[in-house]
Protein backbone atom coordinates (compact mmCIF):
# COMPACT_ATOMS: atom_id res chain seq x y z
CA UNK A 1 0.00 0.00 0.00
CA UNK A 2 1.59 3.16 -1.12
CA UNK A 3 0.44 6.40 1.31
CA UNK A 4 0.89 9.84 -0.47
CA UNK A 5 0.91 12.89 1.16
CA UNK A 6 -0.73 15.93 -0.50
CA UNK A 7 -2.21 19.56 0.70
CA UNK A 8 -5.34 20.12 -0.83
CA UNK A 9 -7.62 23.61 0.00
CA UNK A 10 -11.25 23.17 -0.01
CA UNK A 11 -13.87 26.36 -1.13
CA UNK A 12 -17.01 25.86 -0.08
CA UNK A 13 -19.72 28.18 -1.01
CA UNK A 14 -21.72 29.08 1.49
CA UNK A 15 -40.89 37.13 -5.57
CA UNK A 16 -43.94 38.11 -5.69
CA UNK A 17 -46.60 41.61 -5.52
CA UNK A 18 -48.30 43.02 -2.57
CA UNK A 19 -51.00 44.89 -1.94
CA UNK A 20 -50.02 48.25 0.03
CA UNK A 21 -52.07 48.85 2.90
CA UNK A 22 -51.75 48.74 6.83
CA UNK A 23 -53.79 45.20 6.60
CA UNK A 24 -51.56 43.75 3.69
CA UNK A 25 -49.61 40.61 5.08
CA UNK A 26 -46.17 41.32 3.31
CA UNK A 27 -44.50 38.21 4.03
CA UNK A 28 -44.75 34.99 4.38
CA UNK A 29 -46.20 33.66 8.17
CA UNK A 30 -45.01 30.71 9.45
CA UNK A 31 -45.91 28.53 12.93
CA UNK A 32 -43.23 27.26 14.27
CA UNK A 33 -42.12 23.65 12.99
CA UNK A 34 -41.79 20.67 15.57
CA UNK A 35 -39.39 18.63 13.13
CA UNK A 36 -39.36 15.11 13.62
CA UNK A 37 -36.72 13.55 15.17
CA UNK A 38 -34.35 16.64 14.16
CA UNK A 39 -35.32 17.16 10.97
CA UNK A 40 -33.75 20.57 9.58
CA UNK A 41 -30.79 20.22 12.12
CA UNK A 42 -27.44 20.84 10.04
CA UNK A 43 -25.22 18.35 9.35
CA UNK A 44 -21.70 17.29 11.36
CA UNK A 45 -18.87 17.71 9.94
CA UNK A 46 -15.36 18.11 11.49
CA UNK A 47 -14.69 19.24 14.77
CA UNK A 48 -17.24 21.62 14.76
CA UNK A 49 -19.11 20.14 17.60
CA UNK A 50 -15.95 20.73 19.89
CA UNK A 51 -16.91 24.64 19.85
CA UNK A 52 -14.03 27.48 19.47
CA UNK A 53 -12.65 26.52 22.99
CA UNK A 54 -9.11 27.81 24.34
CA UNK A 55 -8.09 23.89 25.09
CA UNK A 56 -4.75 22.72 23.62
CA UNK A 57 -3.65 19.94 21.16
CA UNK A 58 -0.64 18.64 22.30
CA UNK A 59 1.51 16.14 20.01
CA UNK A 60 2.13 12.58 20.96
CA UNK A 61 5.65 12.21 20.57
CA UNK A 62 6.99 15.57 21.39
CA UNK A 63 6.32 19.46 23.47
CA UNK A 64 4.93 20.71 20.32
CA UNK A 65 1.03 21.96 21.00
CA UNK A 66 -1.53 23.94 18.77
CA UNK A 67 -4.98 25.69 19.86
CA UNK A 68 -8.04 23.63 18.92
CA UNK A 69 -8.93 25.65 16.53
CA UNK A 70 -5.53 24.88 14.80
CA UNK A 71 -5.92 21.26 15.00
CA UNK A 72 -4.85 20.58 10.87
CA UNK A 73 -1.54 22.36 11.84
CA UNK A 74 -0.69 19.52 14.22
CA UNK A 75 -2.47 16.81 11.95
CA UNK A 76 -0.13 17.64 9.29
CA UNK A 77 2.90 17.77 11.72
CA UNK A 78 2.30 14.18 12.80
CA UNK A 79 2.43 12.93 9.78
CA UNK A 80 5.37 14.67 8.50
CA UNK A 81 7.57 14.60 11.68
CA UNK A 82 6.40 11.05 13.40
CA UNK A 83 4.80 9.80 10.57
CA UNK A 84 1.61 9.26 12.43
CA UNK A 85 -2.04 9.01 11.11
CA UNK A 86 -5.23 9.67 13.27
CA UNK A 87 -7.84 7.68 11.01
CA UNK A 88 -11.54 9.62 11.27
CA UNK A 89 -10.28 12.74 13.50
CA UNK A 90 -13.54 14.51 13.04
CA UNK A 91 -15.60 11.53 14.71
CA UNK A 92 -13.21 11.99 17.72
CA UNK A 93 -15.52 14.02 20.29
CA UNK A 94 -12.81 15.50 22.35
CA UNK A 95 -9.76 15.90 20.36
CA UNK A 96 -7.75 17.61 23.15
CA UNK A 97 -8.37 14.48 25.59
CA UNK A 98 -7.61 12.02 23.30
CA UNK A 99 -4.26 13.26 22.11
CA UNK A 100 -3.31 13.20 25.93
CA UNK A 101 -4.61 10.19 26.40
CA UNK A 102 -2.56 8.40 23.68
CA UNK A 103 0.51 10.50 24.70
CA UNK A 104 0.22 8.64 27.79
CA UNK A 105 0.17 5.19 26.25
CA UNK A 106 2.68 6.03 24.00
CA UNK A 107 5.33 6.55 26.91
CA UNK A 108 4.63 3.41 27.99
CA UNK A 109 4.77 0.87 25.15
CA UNK A 110 6.27 1.37 21.91
CA UNK A 111 3.47 2.84 19.00
CA UNK A 112 3.87 -0.26 17.01
CA UNK A 113 1.93 -2.02 19.41
CA UNK A 114 -1.04 0.52 19.07
CA UNK A 115 -1.15 1.32 15.32
CA UNK A 116 -1.03 -0.17 12.05
CA UNK A 117 2.15 -0.09 10.04
CA UNK A 118 1.78 1.29 6.49
CA UNK A 119 5.09 0.88 4.00
CA UNK A 120 5.54 3.65 1.63
CA UNK A 121 7.16 2.65 -1.76
CA UNK A 122 6.78 -1.13 -1.31
CA UNK A 123 7.87 -1.65 -4.79
CA UNK A 124 10.85 0.74 -4.97
CA UNK A 125 14.31 0.47 -3.37
CA UNK A 126 14.79 0.07 -0.02
CA UNK A 127 16.67 3.18 0.79
CA UNK A 128 12.97 5.03 -0.25
CA UNK A 129 10.72 2.94 1.54
CA UNK A 130 9.02 4.47 4.73
CA UNK A 131 6.86 3.28 7.63
CA UNK A 132 3.80 5.29 8.60
CA UNK A 133 1.76 4.33 11.10
CA UNK A 134 -2.23 4.33 11.53
CA UNK A 135 -3.96 4.92 15.01
CA UNK A 136 -7.70 3.93 14.17
CA UNK A 137 -10.85 2.40 16.11
CA UNK A 138 -9.71 -0.88 14.44
CA UNK A 139 -7.77 -0.84 17.66
CA UNK A 140 -10.18 -1.86 20.45
CA UNK A 141 -8.77 0.27 23.06
CA UNK A 142 -8.84 3.10 20.55
CA UNK A 143 -12.81 2.32 19.99
CA UNK A 144 -13.35 2.09 23.71
CA UNK A 145 -11.87 5.58 24.36
CA UNK A 146 -13.79 7.52 21.67
CA UNK A 147 -17.02 5.78 22.73
CA UNK A 148 -16.25 7.30 26.01
CA UNK A 149 -15.29 10.60 25.32
CA UNK A 150 -18.39 10.64 22.59
CA UNK A 151 -20.60 9.38 25.73
CA UNK A 152 -18.92 12.18 28.07
CA UNK A 153 -19.36 15.04 25.83
CA UNK A 154 -23.26 14.09 25.24
CA UNK A 155 -24.11 13.99 28.75
CA UNK A 156 -22.42 17.46 29.23
CA UNK A 157 -24.70 18.80 26.20
CA UNK A 158 -27.94 16.97 27.56
CA UNK A 159 -26.84 18.76 31.37
CA UNK A 160 -26.30 22.06 29.47
CA UNK A 161 -29.39 21.76 27.67
CA UNK A 162 -31.39 21.25 30.57
CA UNK A 163 -30.05 24.23 32.41
CA UNK A 164 -31.08 26.42 29.36
CA UNK A 165 -34.46 24.56 29.26
CA UNK A 166 -34.72 25.57 33.22
CA UNK A 167 -33.38 28.89 32.83
CA UNK A 168 -35.70 31.85 33.82
CA UNK A 169 -33.11 34.37 33.57
CA UNK A 170 -32.74 34.68 30.07
CA UNK A 171 -33.27 38.39 28.73
CA UNK A 172 -32.05 39.33 24.90
CA UNK A 173 -33.53 42.00 22.56
CA UNK A 174 -35.01 40.14 19.35
CA UNK A 175 -32.68 40.71 16.47
CA UNK A 176 -35.42 41.77 13.94
CA UNK A 177 -38.16 44.10 15.66
CA UNK A 178 -36.11 45.01 19.02
CA UNK A 179 -38.81 43.93 21.11
CA UNK A 180 -37.26 42.68 24.61
CA UNK A 181 -38.18 39.09 25.91
CA UNK A 182 -37.17 37.98 28.95
CA UNK A 183 -37.87 34.81 31.63
CA UNK A 184 -37.08 31.55 28.92
CA UNK A 185 -35.39 31.45 25.66
CA UNK A 186 -38.66 29.79 24.17
CA UNK A 187 -40.54 33.04 24.29
CA UNK A 188 -37.97 34.69 21.69
CA UNK A 189 -37.79 32.04 19.56
CA UNK A 190 -41.43 31.44 19.35
CA UNK A 191 -41.56 35.12 18.92
CA UNK A 192 -39.04 34.72 16.01
CA UNK A 193 -40.89 32.23 14.21
CA UNK A 194 -44.18 33.33 14.64
CA UNK A 195 -43.76 37.32 13.64
CA UNK A 196 -40.81 37.14 11.78
CA UNK A 197 -41.19 33.54 9.89
CA UNK A 198 -37.34 33.08 11.60
CA UNK A 199 -37.31 29.12 12.76
CA UNK A 200 -34.17 27.91 13.83
CA UNK A 201 -35.67 24.83 15.42
CA UNK A 202 -37.33 23.85 18.33
CA UNK A 203 -36.25 25.28 21.83
CA UNK A 204 -35.87 21.73 23.09
CA UNK A 205 -33.80 20.99 20.10
CA UNK A 206 -31.27 23.92 20.83
CA UNK A 207 -27.82 23.92 22.90
CA UNK A 208 -25.84 26.94 23.78
CA UNK A 209 -28.98 29.51 22.89
CA UNK A 210 -26.99 32.11 23.34
CA UNK A 211 -23.87 31.70 21.82
CA UNK A 212 -26.24 30.49 18.66
CA UNK A 213 -28.20 34.08 19.03
CA UNK A 214 -25.21 35.80 19.43
CA UNK A 215 -23.52 34.11 16.31
CA UNK A 216 -26.78 34.91 14.12
CA UNK A 217 -26.30 38.70 15.90
CA UNK A 218 -23.16 39.43 14.19
CA UNK A 219 -23.93 38.49 11.05
CA UNK A 220 -26.75 40.75 10.83
CA UNK A 221 -24.41 43.33 12.27
CA UNK A 222 -21.93 42.68 9.69
CA UNK A 223 -24.64 42.77 7.38
CA UNK A 224 -24.78 39.31 6.17
CA UNK A 225 -27.48 37.43 5.05
CA UNK A 226 -27.85 34.05 7.01
CA UNK A 227 -28.80 32.27 4.44
CA UNK A 228 -26.54 32.82 1.50
CA UNK A 229 -24.31 34.82 3.60
CA UNK A 230 -24.09 37.75 1.09
CA UNK A 231 -22.47 40.89 2.73
CA UNK A 232 -24.80 43.90 1.57
CA UNK A 233 -23.88 47.67 1.77
CA UNK A 234 -26.56 48.81 4.66
CA UNK A 235 -29.39 47.42 6.85
CA UNK A 236 -32.64 48.35 4.24
CA UNK A 237 -30.86 46.28 1.59
CA UNK A 238 -29.88 43.37 3.83
CA UNK A 239 -33.91 43.01 5.01
CA UNK A 240 -35.23 43.51 1.59
CA UNK A 241 -33.04 40.89 0.49
CA UNK A 242 -33.30 38.37 2.98
CA UNK A 243 -37.46 39.18 2.94
CA UNK A 244 -37.89 38.71 -1.05
CA UNK A 245 -35.51 35.85 -0.99
CA UNK A 246 -36.87 34.14 1.60
CA UNK A 247 -33.79 33.90 3.15
CA UNK A 248 -34.82 34.28 7.08
CA UNK A 249 -33.43 30.73 7.65
CA UNK A 250 -30.16 29.54 8.61
CA UNK A 251 -27.67 27.50 5.70
CA UNK A 252 -27.83 24.42 7.17
CA UNK A 253 -24.59 23.89 4.82
CA UNK A 254 -23.13 25.74 7.22
CA UNK A 255 -21.12 23.55 9.65
CA UNK A 256 -20.72 26.64 12.42
CA UNK A 257 -24.00 25.82 13.32
CA UNK A 258 -23.49 22.01 14.08
CA UNK A 259 -22.89 22.27 17.99
CA UNK A 260 -25.82 24.35 18.40
CA UNK A 261 -28.02 21.37 18.26
CA UNK A 262 -28.51 18.36 20.37
CA UNK A 263 -28.98 15.70 17.33
CA UNK A 264 -25.71 16.49 16.15
CA UNK A 265 -24.19 14.89 19.97
CA UNK A 266 -26.08 11.65 19.86
CA UNK A 267 -24.87 9.02 18.10
CA UNK A 268 -20.95 8.66 17.13
CA UNK A 269 -19.78 9.29 13.73
CA UNK A 270 -23.64 9.58 12.69
CA UNK A 271 -25.28 12.62 11.74
CA UNK A 272 -29.27 12.90 10.56
CA UNK A 273 -28.63 12.96 6.83
CA UNK A 274 -26.60 9.79 7.57
CA UNK A 275 -29.37 7.96 9.71
CA UNK A 276 -31.78 9.21 6.82
CA UNK A 277 -30.04 7.78 4.55
CA UNK A 278 -29.32 4.29 6.53
CA UNK A 279 -33.61 4.25 6.81
CA UNK A 280 -34.13 4.90 3.12
CA UNK A 281 -31.84 1.82 2.29
CA UNK A 282 -33.81 -0.63 4.80
CA UNK A 283 -36.92 0.54 3.48
CA UNK A 284 -35.43 -0.23 -0.08
CA UNK A 285 -33.89 -3.49 0.80
CA UNK A 286 -37.14 -4.53 2.67
CA UNK A 287 -38.81 -6.84 0.30
CA UNK A 288 -41.94 -6.76 2.72
CA UNK A 289 -44.76 -4.80 1.44
CA UNK A 290 -47.16 -5.23 4.38
CA UNK A 291 -47.77 -1.56 5.83
CA UNK A 292 -50.55 -2.72 8.34
CA UNK A 293 -47.85 -1.42 11.11
CA UNK A 294 -47.74 1.85 9.39
CA UNK A 295 -48.06 5.04 11.36
CA UNK A 296 -47.75 8.59 10.64
CA UNK A 297 -46.62 11.33 11.68
CA UNK A 298 -49.50 13.04 13.78
CA UNK A 299 -50.28 16.01 12.52
CA UNK A 300 -49.55 18.82 14.67
CA UNK A 301 -52.77 22.00 14.42
CA UNK A 302 -52.58 25.26 16.26
CA UNK A 303 -55.19 26.84 18.08
CA UNK A 304 -57.14 30.07 16.40
CA UNK A 305 -56.92 31.90 19.65
CA UNK A 306 -53.46 30.92 21.38
CA UNK A 307 -50.29 29.07 20.72
CA UNK A 308 -51.63 25.56 22.20
CA UNK A 309 -50.77 22.47 19.60
CA UNK A 310 -52.77 19.03 19.35
CA UNK A 311 -51.63 16.12 17.82
CA UNK A 312 -55.15 15.04 16.90
CA UNK A 313 -58.03 17.39 15.48
CA UNK A 314 -60.38 16.41 17.83
CA UNK A 315 -58.33 17.27 20.51
CA UNK A 316 -57.63 20.88 19.28
CA UNK A 317 -61.37 21.34 18.86
CA UNK A 318 -61.96 20.26 22.03
CA UNK A 319 -59.48 22.73 23.26
CA UNK A 320 -60.62 25.70 21.36
CA UNK A 321 -64.58 24.85 22.53
CA UNK A 322 -62.97 24.35 26.20
CA UNK A 323 -60.56 27.02 26.47
CA UNK A 324 -62.15 29.35 24.61
CA UNK A 325 -65.96 29.25 23.92
CA UNK A 326 -65.48 28.49 19.99
CA UNK A 327 -67.10 25.34 18.30
CA UNK A 328 -66.06 25.26 14.98
CA UNK A 329 -68.39 22.38 14.49
CA UNK A 330 -71.27 24.15 15.49
CA UNK A 331 -70.38 26.82 13.19
CA UNK A 332 -70.33 24.61 10.31
CA UNK A 333 -73.41 23.27 11.05
CA UNK A 334 -75.60 26.21 11.91
CA UNK A 335 -74.11 28.21 8.68
CA UNK A 336 -73.71 24.93 6.45
CA UNK A 337 -70.79 25.59 5.47
CA UNK A 338 -69.20 23.52 2.75
CA UNK A 339 -65.51 22.88 2.67
CA UNK A 340 -63.74 26.37 0.70
CA UNK A 341 -66.14 28.35 3.41
CA UNK A 342 -64.47 26.51 5.99
CA UNK A 343 -61.17 27.20 5.06
CA UNK A 344 -61.91 31.08 4.33
CA UNK A 345 -63.72 31.21 7.83
CA UNK A 346 -60.26 29.81 9.00
CA UNK A 347 -58.17 32.37 7.35
CA UNK A 348 -60.48 35.09 8.18
CA UNK A 349 -60.19 34.83 11.94
CA UNK A 350 -56.15 34.07 11.33
CA UNK A 351 -55.83 36.55 9.47
CA UNK A 352 -57.86 39.35 11.70
CA UNK A 353 -55.69 38.40 14.93
CA UNK A 354 -52.79 38.34 13.39
CA UNK A 355 -53.77 42.14 13.04
CA UNK A 356 -55.02 42.42 16.41
CA UNK A 357 -58.53 42.68 15.11
CA UNK A 358 -61.75 41.43 15.96
CA UNK A 359 -63.11 39.52 13.57
CA UNK A 360 -66.35 40.10 14.85
CA UNK A 361 -67.07 43.46 15.26
CA UNK A 362 -63.95 44.54 13.68
CA UNK A 363 -62.16 47.11 15.81
CA UNK A 364 -58.64 47.37 15.93
CA UNK A 365 -56.42 46.76 18.65
CA UNK A 366 -52.90 47.97 19.46
CA UNK A 367 -51.80 43.88 20.03
CA UNK A 368 -52.67 40.33 20.16
CA UNK A 369 -53.29 39.51 23.39
CA UNK A 370 -55.39 43.04 23.66
CA UNK A 371 -58.14 42.04 20.98
CA UNK A 372 -57.73 38.26 22.43
CA UNK A 373 -59.28 39.93 25.88
CA UNK A 374 -61.83 42.42 23.72
CA UNK A 375 -62.91 38.89 22.64
CA UNK A 376 -63.63 37.38 25.21
CA UNK A 377 -64.94 40.06 27.59
CA UNK A 378 -67.35 41.06 24.62
CA UNK A 379 -68.74 37.47 23.73
CA UNK A 380 -67.61 37.77 20.47
CA UNK A 381 -65.88 34.13 20.22
CA UNK A 382 -69.23 33.15 18.11
CA UNK A 383 -70.09 35.98 16.50
CA UNK A 384 -69.26 36.50 12.72
CA UNK A 385 -69.78 39.47 10.23
CA UNK A 386 -71.46 39.08 7.27
CA UNK A 387 -70.83 36.23 5.42
CA UNK A 388 -69.83 38.77 2.36
CA UNK A 389 -67.34 40.06 4.26
CA UNK A 390 -65.05 36.80 4.86
CA UNK A 391 -66.68 35.01 2.05
CA UNK A 392 -64.16 36.01 0.02
CA UNK A 393 -61.30 34.65 -3.04
CA UNK A 394 -58.40 36.34 -0.86
CA UNK A 395 -59.16 33.89 2.05
CA UNK A 396 -58.36 31.01 -0.16
CA UNK A 397 -55.02 31.39 0.40
CA UNK A 398 -53.67 30.45 3.86
CA UNK A 399 -52.47 32.95 6.34
CA UNK A 400 -50.15 30.62 7.94
CA UNK A 401 -47.80 29.20 5.05
CA UNK A 402 -47.97 25.58 7.43
CA UNK A 403 -51.45 25.77 8.98
CA UNK A 404 -52.79 21.70 9.32
CA UNK A 405 -55.74 23.21 10.94
CA UNK A 406 -56.95 23.40 7.19
CA UNK A 407 -55.73 19.84 6.37
CA UNK A 408 -58.69 18.26 8.14
CA UNK A 409 -61.85 20.53 7.51
CA UNK A 410 -64.55 18.17 6.32
CA UNK A 411 -67.75 19.22 4.05
CA UNK A 412 -70.91 19.15 6.09
CA UNK A 413 -73.38 17.78 3.79
CA UNK A 414 -73.18 15.67 0.86
CA UNK A 415 -74.80 17.58 -1.51
CA UNK A 416 -71.62 18.26 -3.85
CA UNK A 417 -70.91 14.24 -4.17
CA UNK A 418 -74.97 14.07 -4.84
CA UNK A 419 -74.47 16.30 -7.15
CA UNK A 420 -72.00 14.59 -9.10
CA UNK A 421 -73.85 11.23 -8.72
CA UNK A 422 -76.27 13.07 -10.30
CA UNK A 423 -74.29 14.11 -13.22
CA UNK A 424 -73.35 10.92 -14.34
CA UNK A 425 -76.65 9.73 -14.64
CA UNK A 426 -77.96 12.85 -17.26
CA UNK A 427 -77.18 11.50 -20.66
CA UNK A 428 -75.14 13.51 -23.12
CA UNK A 429 -76.59 14.05 -26.39
CA UNK A 430 -73.55 14.91 -29.12
CA UNK A 431 -74.55 17.69 -31.36
CA UNK A 432 -75.16 17.17 -35.00
CA UNK A 433 -72.37 18.43 -36.94
CA UNK A 434 -73.51 16.80 -40.24
CA UNK A 435 -74.05 20.22 -41.82
CA UNK A 436 -71.77 22.13 -39.97
CA UNK A 437 -72.43 25.31 -42.65
CA UNK A 438 -75.72 25.59 -41.90
CA UNK A 439 -74.85 24.96 -38.00
CA UNK A 440 -72.68 28.28 -38.58
CA UNK A 441 -74.99 30.54 -40.04
CA UNK A 442 -78.28 29.52 -37.95
CA UNK A 443 -75.87 29.97 -34.44
CA UNK A 444 -76.58 32.15 -31.50
CA UNK A 445 -73.86 33.65 -31.75
CA UNK A 446 -74.02 34.81 -35.79
CA UNK A 447 -77.32 36.35 -34.77
CA UNK A 448 -76.15 38.10 -32.34
CA UNK A 449 -73.14 39.33 -34.12
CA UNK A 450 -75.69 40.16 -36.94
CA UNK A 451 -78.09 42.11 -34.53
CA UNK A 452 -75.18 43.82 -33.57
CA UNK A 453 -74.02 44.81 -36.97
CA UNK A 454 -77.49 46.14 -37.07
CA UNK A 455 -77.89 48.58 -34.33
CA UNK A 456 -74.33 50.41 -35.44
Amino acid sequence: MELRVCETENNRDRTGNSVCNEDSILEPLCFPEQPADGAGAPSVQGPSLQGPGTELLVCLFCPESVSLQQKDVLLKHLLLEHKLVIADVKLIADLSKYMLYWKGRFLEQPVTDFCSVIKTNSTGPVEKQEDYFLLCDVLPEDRILRERLQQKRLEEVLEQQQVERDDGSFHRLCMFCSEEFAGNRSSLLNHMAREHSFSIGLPDNIVYCNQFLDTLQRKLDNLQCLYCEKTFRDKTTLKDHMRKKAHRRINASNHEYDRFYVINYLELGKTWEEVQSEDDRELADDEDDDWSDWQAHPVSAVCLFCEHQSETMEQIYTHMKEAHGFDLHKLRTELNLRFYQQVKLVNFIRRQIHQSRCYGCQEKFDSRDAVLRHIAAEGHMMKLPDVSTWNQPQYYFPTYENDALLCTLSDSDEEESDETNHGEDVPVIAEDISNLRALKQSSVLNQLNRSRALNN
